[in-house]
């Protein structure tokens, strides 16, 4: 009988564990779900304009955006794998990400 007791109450305190973690608000798998509803948005909204043949600085800016938003939640991902290897992978993911945000910037000031 006591080893049934044992066996319900750890089922009970799993159970509450996972359903007080799935109420706990904003967690990075959520995150990254309405960030990627919001870039199709974005997108979706850039290729109405650009059909339209609307201006394409402004279709161009709603798609840069969208790229932003992917590249921080991507960057946020990449630390989290990043942060207990050796220095040598940090130094990788700093050259790394300056090359991106220069991919980024340069062609802007450039055009």
């Amino acid at each position: 009988m006591a080893t049934k007791k044992t066996s319900s109450s750890k089922s009970s305190s799993k159970s509450s564990s996972s359903s007080s973690s799935r109420r706990s608000g904003w967690s990075l798998n959520k995150i990254s779900f309405w960030l990627i509803v919001a870039v199709t948005i974005l997108y979706a909204v850039a290729l109405i304009l650009s059909a339209c043949k609307v201006n394409a600085t402004v279709v161009n800016a709603l798609q840069n955006v969208a790229m932003a938003c992917m590249i921080v939640l991507i960057a946020i991902l990449a630390w989290r794998y990043v942060r207990p290897k050796p220095a040598v992978w940090k130094v990788l993911y700093f050259i790394c990400l300056l090359i991106v945000i220069a991919g980024i910037i340069v062609p802007l000031v450039i055009a």
